[in-house]
């Protein structure tokens, strides 16, 4: 009798532990891992990184990373939407917010300046035209 409790607590805590990593597990199976391209300001020279994938930096640190990026105010409603959808916003959020960054760099002046592999991965993830 005893030995069947045990289990039960076995299971649960499997269960609870699948539950609070599926999106991690969804995620970096649909979307790949998160990987960074560098990228180049056109006019200024300046060179920093761009990503693409899975973000689980913002799982884990939601609307503080597109502060930590440089974009304020994108940050301040992140936190907006967070609290109003109770935190689902901040689940839904790192299958985009790679993505939607790098792509506002791209459009904003910087282009990929990376080594060719990576810059040929980092189009085909974003979706971008081969230039030419």
């Amino acid at each position: 009798m005893d030995d069947d409790f045990s289990m039960w607590y076995v299971v649960a805590a499997v269960a609870i532990i699948l539950v609070c990593f599926t999106p991690v597990i969804i995620g970096i199976l649909v979307m790949g891992i998160q990987r960074s391209v560098l990228i180049k300001h056109s006019s200024s020279g300046l060179i920093k990184k761009g990503f693409y994938g899975y973000s689980w930096t913002y799982l884990v640190f939601g609307w503080l990373v597109p502060i930590f990026r440089g974009e304020i105010g994108l940050g301040a409603m992140h936190l907006f939407f967070t609290f109003i959808t109770g935190g689902l916003f901040q689940l839904v959020m790192p299958y985009l917010y790679n993505r939607q960054f790098t792509s506002r760099q791209l459009t904003n002046g910087w282009v990929l300046a990376d080594e060719a592999q990576n810059m040929q991965q980092a189009r085909l993830r974003l979706k971008i035209a081969e230039p030419g």
